[in-house]
């Protein structure tokens, strides 16, 4: 049980960095992370398109992740 769920976690792992990737950037560099931090995240932009898709899939990605790792760790050898 063990190793299925330690396998599990590194495709999700693996999985999470390249949908990470693939996303747009959303800063404008050092000074969008500045300034602009508290506009985008209390602006009115919201994903559209792939963009949604990507935001979603990140979140179920990022939701089993913990959930593999809580497993890896109860079911630990």
């Amino acid at each position: 049980m063990h190793t299925l769920f330690l396998t599990l976690l590194i495709i999700d792992a693996i999985a999470l960095i390249l949908v990470v990737m693939l996303q747009s950037s959303k800063s404008a560099g050092l000074s969008g992370a500045i300034s602009g931090g508290a506009e985008q995240l209390f602006g009115k932009q919201k994903a559209r398109g792939m963009d949604l898709v990507l935001h979603r899939i990140t979140i179920v990605l990022a939701v089993l992740f913990f959930i593999f790792a809580l497993a890896v760790t109860v079911f630990g050898e």
